[in-house]
């Protein structure tokens, strides 16, 4: 039976990679499907491909299940650089016109009301 005898030294430095280890927290990564950024998947957008049904939709839990993507919350992501055929190729399924209409739509929606929200912040100051 050998006995293994540590020094001080060496048990701080463990302790300290231990702390150091814990304090960093994971934050999950996806890449906006128009503009290619790497972002913290919380700022970001998921739609997900329904198989079953044949339907792109707006995954605002993201945890629908179906092949998703993730698109950035602004306007330029949503309307210059995303196209039906991006979407369809990244999402693996095709999608009609009404559904693609109703994509366009909300990205339209979602670029409005960030506008609001930054008139109303600029009342204030």
């Amino acid at each position: 039976m050998a006995v293994v005898m540590m020094s001080v030294e060496t048990m701080m430095a463990a302790e300290r990679s231990r702390v150091a280890h814990q304090s960093l927290k994971h934050i999950p990564e996806r890449t906006c499907i128009a503009c290619r950024k790497l972002k913290p998947k919380r700022q970001l957008i998921r739609l997900v491909y329904s198989s079953a049904i044949g339907v792109v939709e707006v995954d605002q839990s993201g945890k629908k299940p179906g092949r998703g993507g993730y698109l950035c919350s602004t306007r330029d992501c949503w309307g210059k650089r995303l196209s039906k055929n991006r979407l369809e190729h990244v999402l693996r399924g095709r999608m009609s016109a009404e559904n693609w209409a109703y994509i366009v739509r909300f990205g339209a929606e979602l670029g409005a009301g960030a506008e609001e929200q930054s008139s109303e912040v600029g009342e204030f100051e």
